[in-house]
């Protein structure tokens, strides 16, 4: 097998707006969090996030990353979790791609995105924050920690308290199965626009010691 070539990055040496876009061309496909904060005054906003992830089961914690902006001095729902300390990420099945889209307008402060996309929304179980009826996943958050790594990035970890998962995609509810062809869920890829479904999977079975 000939010897394959490689480019090397030094991320020091790099740009900012250089290194996301290494980083976000490689680390492929990214899971999208679509959240839905509350603000003071009872309104709603609603953000598409693909820096995210689950990075806990015990406690249940999820992390996003929120890049700071020219126009203002947070993002809107960086500002309301915040201020309230309650979330709601709704995860994107493909038949909510477009109205994902929408949302991620850079819209002006105090705009609700969820009417702009017209999405119906759902009361919440423990929050009071509302869940995008639609959505597959919805898992009601409480802040839990505001981390300043320096530079332009904030990170949040959040406490899952409450989930709420599509019924018809499991393939044994008692047991727990779900079926991810079900919740057709779409990941964030390369560039301004790509996106992948996540349907076409494969299995490989976990090997025991000794192998």
């Amino acid at each position: 097998m000939s010897e394959k070539e490689f480019a090397s990055f030094d991320l020091a040496a790099m740009s900012k707006g250089d290194g996301y876009k290494l980083l976000a061309s490689v680390i492929l496909p990214r899971p999208i969090a679509w959240v839905v904060t509350r603000a003071a005054d009872g309104s709603v906003n609603a953000a598409p996030f693909s820096f995210f992830n689950i990075v806990s089961s015990d406690p249940p914690l999820l992390a996003i990353s929120f890049s700071s902006t020219s126009d203002r001095e947070s993002k809107d729902t960086l500002a309301h979790i915040r201020d309230k300390g309650e979330f709601v990420v709704n995860l994107v099945s493909e038949e909510l791609a477009e109205a994902m889209n929408i949302t991620a307008t850079n819209a002006p402060r105090g705009t609700d995105e969820t009417k702009l996309a017209e999405l119906e929304m759902a009361e919440s179980a423990v929050v009071d924050v509302p869940r995008i009826a639609a959505s597959p996943v919805a898992l009601e958050c409480r802040l839990f920690q505001v981390i300043e790594p320096g530079g332009t990035s904030t990170i949040m970890l959040g406490r899952i308290v409450y989930a709420r998962v599509l019924t018809e995609a499991f393939s044994d509810l008692e047991r727990l199965y779900v079926d991810p062809a079900k919740l057709r869920l779409i990941g964030r890829m390369h560039g301004a626009g790509g996106y992948c479904r996540t349907r076409d999977t494969f299995t490989i079975e976990r090997k025991m010691w000794p192998l």
